[in-house]
């Protein structure tokens, strides 16, 4: 199991140095594109609203087994990682800081709010698997605030700022194209973004030990490959992640097919079920 300080660790700070070297690296890329004439741009940023769209269903999928990602800004339960309570459209944990960073924003922009009330006890918990002052008065607040246009907002703000802006630029600056900047995403979704060996820079890490990636000349198949392998291995360290269907029947069909720019029509499995988009 994760060890939960480290990751409440990463999720506050670790960004930081994720943003400096995102900066540091755009530059290098070109360098390396000069040298090697082997980089390809990203010829679709995952950020177009289409396919920003088909990574919200993708993660969804895996997360909730639903291409419905709209339909979670409601989800919490304890899915028994060790994180506390799993909440909204990205897995919000108790445990781990960032549910406790969106409702600290939600509560900034509308004070009083039905979470307000809970943020002492968020603060305690922070760091455990306690359900220590929040239980079911918490989770149902937690469901009518969800309804909240508000609430609905601070989760996608949260979601953008922890997850995917820092995961897209790191692989734009590593020469990845959309389906490269998904599996970057989907890795930090899990993982969360530090620089421990299960956390998404510790996987990029191991995954660079074993491939170049396109911004150093490298082969876009071979590098994602390598990353994928690293993911699953820190998939397999906790029992609430060891399946690994989101890697093997989603994320490795489309790049076997080739599908770098994660075009539609688009099928994959997820523990076994089908999914399709058109």
């Amino acid at each position: 199991m994760k060890n939960l300080l480290n990751k409440q660790t990463s999720r506050r700070t670790a960004l930081l140095v994720l943003a400096a070297s995102v900066a540091v690296l755009p530059a290098q890329t070109g360098l390396a594109a000069a040298a090697t004439g082997k980089t390809k741009a990203a010829s679709v940023d995952l950020t177009d609203s289409k396919k920003k769209e088909i990574a919200m269903e993708l993660v969804s999928s895996a997360e909730n087994s639903s291409l419905n990602w709209k339909a979670q800004y409601k989800y919490i339960e304890d899915i028994g990682d060790g994180r506390g309570y799993t909440a909204g459209i990205i897995g919000f944990c108790s445990g781990t800081g960032d549910m406790l960073d969106l409702v600290e924003l939600y509560t900034n922009r509308k004070p009083g709010n039905v979470l307000a009330k809970f943020l002492p006890a968020l603060r305690k918990v922070n760091g455990t698997s306690s359900h220590s002052g929040l239980g079911s008065s918490f989770t149902n607040a937690w469901k009518t605030a969800a309804a909240d246009s508000a609430f609905q907002q601070a989760q996608n703000d949260e979601r953008d700022r922890v997850y995917f802006n820092p995961a897209v630029q790191q692989a734009k600056a590593d020469g990845l194209r959309a389906l490269g900047q998904f599996i970057y995403y989907d890795a930090i979704v899990m993982h969360g973004p530090g620089t421990d060996s299960t956390s998404f820079g510790g996987i990029r890490k191991s995954a660079l030990k074993k491939a170049k990636p396109p911004s150093q000349g490298g082969n876009e198949t071979t590098y994602l490959n390598a990353f994928l392998d690293a993911r699953k291995a820190a998939m397999k360290t906790e029992e609430a992640h060891s399946d690994t269907s989101r890697v093997d029947t989603e994320q490795r069909v489309f790049l076997k097919n080739g599908n770098f720019d994660l075009n539609p029509p688009l099928d994959w499995k997820v523990y076994g079920d089908s999914y399709h988009i058109s």
